[in-house]
């Protein structure tokens, strides 16, 4: 099982980027998914979660501006946002756990990160 990230990059303040994270591989169910962030100097936090069943939970820094969402068929979660600002620039890195094809526990998988950089 392999998450691929995408969507990062380079966006002046107040614009919008959204990320995207698929999970790959023989995945037999996949459960909570989400995206963390690191800046440099700081220890890596969550940013936003939902869990297999829709519901969503967001750090105080961004609820209002970002927006997480799944699509199931694709083992897919996306992460919109707006209004971005120069505190937002971190590492991204999404978070999944899954429950590979023949096992019987779910483990903690996450992709390689993508760099979101919020600067004019």
């Amino acid at each position: 099982v392999q998450l691929q990230a995408s969507g990062g990059g380079l966006v002046q303040p107040g614009g919008s980027l959204r990320l995207s994270c698929a999970a790959s591989g023989s995945i037999s169910s996949n459960n909570a998914m989400g995206w963390y962030r690191q800046a440099p100097g700081n220890q890596r936090e969550l940013v936003a979660s939902i869990g297999g069943g829709g519901r969503t939970k967001y750090a105080d820094s961004v609820k209002g501006r970002f927006t997480i969402s799944r699509d199931n068929s694709k083992n897919t979660v996306y992460l919109r946002m707006n209004s971005l600002k120069s505190e937002d620039t971190a590492v991204y890195y999404c978070n999944a756990d899954i429950r590979p094809a023949l096992e019987y526990t779910f483990y903690d998988y996450w992709g390689q990160g993508t760099l979101v950089t919020v600067s004019s």
